[in-house]
């Protein structure tokens, strides 16, 4: 099962002037992954890089229909003090998804690692917008590599090179 499930992982802040290029390039990085057999979509429901991951995933379904957007949300109140406009795209993509998972019920100092590790341990890739080397992504872009995932980073400065541009565990990926 980890072989045909990819998750997401990426900064909640994306550059206004890359998100276009970032959305096309995911989307043809999804469909990479779908054309070798990936079926199952893990995003973390935070805004950024997970929101853009699960939208393209639903987009995607009208033409993949068999492959599945599985939310793995940290606790039920993830959304408290976001933009109302934040929320209900939220909310759209949590009723659209296929299979809503919750790691915790209510937030705790590590719910969000452990939403990020649930990700991973049940993953067999990593499509990640990493460009920072500390912080929630760079920690789950190294837990992915030490797990041996295969790791897709979509940000267009590689800042951890080679890892984040190495493809392992099978999938055969470029990265542009």
């Amino acid at each position: 099962m980890r072989k045909r499930t990819c998750c997401f992982t990426g900064h909640r802040e994306l550059p206004p002037a890359f998100r276009q290029e970032l959305a096309m390039k995911l989307e043809e990085t999804i469909i990479g992954l779908i054309e070798q057999g990936v079926q199952f979509y893990g995003a973390g429901g935070a805004r950024g890089f997970d929101a853009l991951a699960a939208q393209t995933v639903l987009n995607l379904k009208n033409r993949y229909p068999h492959i599945k957007l599985i939310l793995v949300l940290p606790c039920l109140t993830q959304t408290r003090g976001w933009p109302a406009g934040d929320v209900a795209e939220y909310e759209r993509i949590k009723a659209q998804a296929d299979k809503v998972v919750y790691t915790a019920q209510e937030y705790t100092r590590g719910c969000m690692f452990k939403r990020n590790r649930h990700l991973v341990d049940h993953s067999g890739v990593c499509v990640c917008y990493l460009t920072k080397k500390d912080g929630g992504t760079a920690y789950t872009v190294d837990y992915a590599e030490k797990q041996g995932l295969g790791i897709v980073n979509l940000a267009p400065i590689q800042i951890r090179a080679p890892t984040c541009k190495k493809i392992n565990s099978g999938y055969n990926l470029g990265v542009r």
